[in-house]
């Protein structure tokens, strides 16, 4: 384990290194005002709203914390046309990430909308197409990955069940990485029902609900989640497996055998919300940046502690995860058997 002033050293190495992200974008919508009154049309509240912004979700909120960290992330989704189209665009270009939208007219722009009075809300309204990219639409899109993919080291799939990642997308997506000189380490953020697609990846960062639903079997001890890493082992072919465990920190398979324990350096949670972006979005970086894949997980572990102090999808800069190495503990990693 490294000592503080190299972990902050690496934090400041992440400047400029490159990191893809290929997945399911959205745009998360606050609506926020009060609520003082029921509807005489039918027995709900009136929010008289007062607010209203806009802010990227999905594999957006991923390439967001890359970019917050100091990289140079570039995303390649998928899009529809139109006014939701134009708004998603102009929060990237907001937030100076490079994009490459495969714009899609019969689609509708992943679009989830929260109403809140009194900062509680009161209801969230999806608007989305889960139908599988494919065919035609589907060859655009492996296109414009075969055209930069030769640039990154680190590829990110951002799996949010709207569409984008199928089985052929992932045969052809390791197809390209199998003919790069140096094949790319792909990161994968999973969706359960996709489990089984994730084959042969450099690593999977499953939730510890994920990786119970993923292995089919139970994590609530040490020696249980030890187990249901070994299964996804068995049954995906991965080179690495980092679950996150919520309170409990996270667990990181080098290999089915060599099991490393982070414990969490959250010091107050007061919303998960997009924690999983910030752990893949810093793992990747760091691993981009040249970092090992264990202390590339500490730092995530610190990073993922800032956000989940904030209310909402957050990002962490490096000067804050520096000033988070520099106050809180070492974590004492130790290896489970």
């Amino acid at each position: 384990m490294v000592n503080k002033d190299t972990l902050a050293e690496r934090v400041y190495s992440f400047a400029g290194s490159k990191v893809l992200i290929i997945g399911d974008i959205m745009i998360d919508e606050y609506l926020m005002g009060s609520a003082d009154r029921i509807s005489p049309e039918a027995p709900v509240p009136v929010v008289h709203v007062s607010s209203d912004r806009h802010v990227l979700g999905g594999a957006g909120n991923v390439a967001k914390n890359v970019r917050t960290l100091g990289g140079a992330p570039k995303i390649i989704t998928v899009s529809g046309a139109g006014m939701g189209a134009d708004l998603l665009n102009a929060l990237l270009d907001s937030e100076e990430i490079e994009h490459d939208i495969l714009q899609i007219g019969t689609r509708k722009t992943t679009r989830k909308t929260r109403i809140l009075a009194s900062n509680q809300q009161m209801i969230r309204i999806d608007r989305e197409d889960t139908a599988t990219i494919q065919g035609e639409e589907l060859d655009k899109l492996m296109e414009r990955v075969e055209d930069c993919i030769d640039e990154y080291e680190v590829v990110i799939v951002s799996d949010y069940g709207k569409g984008l990642v199928s089985k052929e997308f992932m045969e052809r997506l390791s197809f390209l990485c199998d003919a790069q000189e140096r094949r790319p380490k792909i990161f994968v953020d999973p969706k359960t029902r996709n489990f089984k697609l994730y084959q042969n990846v450099f690593i999977l960062t499953p939730n510890a609900k994920e990786t119970s639903e993923g292995a089919n079997l139970p994590v609530g001890s040490r020696e249980e989640i030890l187990e249901a890493g070994r299964e996804i082992f068995r049954l995906l072919g991965c080179d690495k497996l980092l679950t996150t465990l919520g309170p409990l920190g996270m667990a990181l398979f080098d290999d089915e055998d060599t099991v490393w324990h982070v414990p969490t350096m959250a010091q107050e949670v007061f919303d998960v919300t997009g924690a999983g972006d910030t752990v893949i979005a810093t793992a990747a970086l760091a691993v981009a940046s040249g970092c090992s894949l264990v202390d590339s997980c500490v730092l995530a572990n610190y990073a993922a502690g800032v956000v989940v102090g904030h209310v909402g999808a957050a990002s962490v800069t490096p000067d804050q995860l520096v000033e988070t190495i520099q106050t809180l503990p070492l974590p004492p990693v130790e290896k489970w058997t």
